[in-house]
């Protein structure tokens, strides 16, 4: 599978920004979806998930509440809607699927976009 991130952009601190992931190739549903981001500096950490289906999230604690994860299978595309922005939001933000496998480590994932960055000014 193919992955392909947009929506990144520059905003103030509290506004919101929509990440979007479109998938080519094998059956999207085929595929467990994630996101990361990887501040400078810093390692690529995991950011929220969503199961097949869209029945199962999961969110890193420090985005819990603010962001939302979502998926449109038929469209191959996932979401990241990211709400309440806070400049220690500021990274690359990177899509990444798997067909198998479990965990947020980024090594369980064995596709992955090229990363779309968001900047989050105060």
């Amino acid at each position: 599978v193919q992955l392909q991130a947009s929506g990144g952009g520059l905003v103030q601190a509290g506004g919101s920004l929509r990440l979007s992931c479109e998938a080519s190739g094998r059956t999207f549903s085929s595929y467990e979806m994630g996101w990361f981001r990887q501040a400078p500096g810093k390692e690529r950490e995991f950011v929220a998930s969503i199961t097949r289906y869209g029945a199962t999230t999961d969110y890193a604690n420090s985005v819990k509440g603010r962001f939302t994860i979502s998926r449109d299978n038929p469209k191959s595309t996932m979401y990241l809607q990211m709400n309440s922005l806070k400049p220690e939001d500021t990274a690359i933000y990177y899509c990444a699927a798997r067909s198998r496998g479990y965990g947020r480590r980024p090594s369980a994932y064995g596709y992955w976009g090229q990363g779309t960055l968001v900047t989050v000014s105060s």
